[in-house]
């Protein structure tokens, strides 16, 4: 372990310098590939360089407990050594975290999707909550949402929703996030006070570039039809919504919120790549054979990763069995917790296969 960090540090001061060379700057693409590789190792090698310290003051203690000839000073490097001790103890820890492979998706934006499951308009009501949850999440971020699709009911649920969140690392805390989520709550049509089960689906899908998916143009078979809904006479008038099939796969995304006929190719495109990317990267690992269900579940009431109790002001994480009993703060976005939980545990089970 030590002798990688020794080369990551060795590698990231290599960057440091050259990102001062005229000719790096000079290169555009060259010196925002030296930038992101640095801003990888920055992280590592700010807790190797920490660990160096606390084993220098390590050693400094031990050889004045060892001389003995100062009582006073002895004392005093006894108590660091214990504090020196622990603070590296744990940076070991952390330090075998950051040696672990990292997912290449990691640092990129997010196409989230959400789809009422079972449970009727409460599913529908539900789905839309999830939905204001992740967007209070991203704002808390500080990162950038956009509403890509959005098939509302009636009663202000939601049948089906894609959005797309951009910034710094969005994927890695929001990717443990795909699944069936189930509530338990009275809905306020019921008259009688009864809990009822509902869910919804989410799909959480990196945003690829064009040099992660190249989509032939020929695959693809593109419709455009006059948008629905309250979007103003000029939307409704115009053939501004886009559906699009990717033939090989069959994937279907539609786009209709934006006025040009353009502006929803470009969103729609976005999603398609992220579906094609997604589809071929469930295709091809064993853990994911069964294709995109096995990423968000059916919707029944026996797929879930997490339950939401409102009577009990619960929320519950099956896969890693953790409770918290914030529901209300857990629904306005307030989920460093649970995502921070979530990513440790995935770290420990990595830890455990190496």
């Amino acid at each position: 372990m030590w002798e990688k960090l020794k080369k990551l540090k060795d590698r990231f001061d290599e960057l440091t310098r050259q990102l001062s060379d005229p000719d790096v700057i000079a290169d555009t693409v060259r010196w925002q590939s030296v930038v992101k590789e640095r801003s990888s190792l920055e992280s590592a090698v700010a807790l190797y360089d920490e660990w160096l310290e606390c084993d220098k003051s390590e050693r400094e203690c031990r050889e004045i407990i060892e001389d003995g000839s100062d009582k006073e000073m002895c004392a005093l490097a006894r108590e660091e050594l214990t504090s020196v001790e622990a603070r590296k103890e744990k940076l070991e820890e952390e330090l075998k975290f950051e040696l672990l492979p990292k997912d290449p998706d990691d640092d990129k934006n997010v196409i989230m999707e959400f789809r009422a499951g079972a449970g009727g308009e409460e599913a529908s009501l539900f789905a839309a909550v999830l939905l204001r949850m992740y967007t209070r999440f991203a704002e808390r971020m500080r990162w950038k949402v956009k509403q890509i699709e959005l098939n509302a009911t009636d009663l202000g649920g939601v049948k089906e929703a894609v959005i797309g969140i951009s910034g710094k690392g969005a994927y890695s805390k929001l990717k443990y996030e795909s699944g069936v989520h189930r509530v338990q709550r009275v809905p306020e049509t019921e008259s009688q006070g009864r809990i009822h089960t509902s869910t919804a689906t989410v799909a959480v899908m990196p945003e690829m570039d064009d040099v992660d998916v190249k989509i032939d143009e020929r695959d693809l078979k593109i419709d455009t039809y006059r948008s629905g809904g309250a979007g103003g006479q000029y939307v409704n008038k115009t053939e501004s919504a886009i559906r699009i099939t990717h033939l090989p796969t069959g994937i279907v995304v539609t786009c209709q919120d934006e006025k040009s006929q353009a502006k929803n190719r470009e969103s729609a495109m976005k999603v398609l790549k992220a579906r094609v990317y997604d589809h071929f990267k469930n295709k091809a690992e064993s853990e994911y054979a069964a294709g995109r269900r096995s990423l968000i579940g059916t919707g029944d009431r026996s797929e879930r990763i997490r339950t939401y109790n409102y009577p009990q002001g619960r929320v519950t994480d099956h896969r890693i069995n953790r409770t918290q009993y914030d529901l209300e703060d857990f629904l306005d976005g307030d989920l460093f917790e649970m995502t921070d939980a979530l990513a440790l545990a995935d770290k420990n089970a990595l830890l455990a296969q190496q």
